[in-house]
């Protein structure tokens, strides 16, 4: 059985069409939220990320933690107050930061628990009201 030339060649063609989509895929995806964020004016999930960055003592933490603000750098005292709840509560809670913080934009993340030790996240459920 001989096989036609042009059917190799559409068979080489549909091959690396299907290569160069896998290889696009994540690509055309942060494309995608970008230009859906831009669209919306709104947020989209996994645009950001937080990084916890450990530093031997304050005068490293405190070198690492400027950052640009109406075109200036800043370096502030800022304490890190860490609040665990029900991600449900999670606008609620940025809303009362928002009208109780002294920034102009005040800085609220909220990463997901994916794993604890289940007494305590029990304890969350238990005191945080749904």
């Amino acid at each position: 059985m001989r096989l036609d030339l042009a059917a190799v060649g559409a068979l080489k063609l549909c091959c690396l069409s299907v290569l160069l989509a896998g290889l696009m895929l994540p690509v055309l995806r942060r494309l995608g939220l970008r230009v859906f964020s831009m669209a919306s004016d709104s947020y989209s999930s996994g645009t950001h990320s937080a990084a916890f960055v450990t530093c031997p003592n304050d005068t490293v933490a405190k070198e690492l933690a400027r950052y640009e603000w109406q075109g200036k750098i800043e370096e502030d005292s800022e304490v890190l107050l860490m609040i665990k709840t029900r991600s449900s509560t999670i606008p609620a809670l940025a809303e009362y930061v928002r009208s109780k913080h002294p920034y102009e934009v005040a800085e609220v993340i909220s990463l997901p628990i994916d794993q604890g030790n289940p007494p305590y996240l029990k304890w969350i459920g238990d005191i945080v009201p749904e």
